[in-house]
């Protein structure tokens, strides 16, 4: 995530989003840095308008993606239980996922912009 977070960084700055300031970027901010992780960022923005997609993702509503996924991942629960003759318990259990999913679906939306 945190080259991601430099390419912004330098598209919010106005510096070229390439190997060399990427790298820069991620060496001051303490990062060990993987060539082949920065050559592929660089490689996967090089059509990419920042601007656009950071103001498409802000239009999506913060709980749409979720609760469509959380939707999703309720409705396996529960056909699963019903296979397996399930109990409340697993219906508990289902319910604890779906906070976690809420936490790590924050910045899905980037993640899926740059691979």
């Amino acid at each position: 995530m945190e080259y991601v977070y430099a390419a912004l960084i330098l598209n919010e700055s106005g510096e070229e989003i390439n190997e060399e300031n990427l790298t820069n970027v991620l060496d001051a901010a303490g990062v060990d840095v993987e060539e082949s992780r920065v050559k592929a960022l660089v490689a996967a923005l090089e059509d990419v308008d920042i601007e656009e997609a950071v103001e498409q993702a802000a239009a999506v509503p913060a709980g749409g993606a979720a609760a469509g996924g959380a939707a999703a991942e309720s409705g396996a629960d529960e056909e699963s239980a019903d296979e397996e003759g399930g109990d409340e318990e697993e219906e508990t259990e289902a319910d604890d996922g779906d906070d976690d999913e809420d936490e790590d679906a924050d910045g899905e939306g980037l993640g899926e912009l740059f691979g």
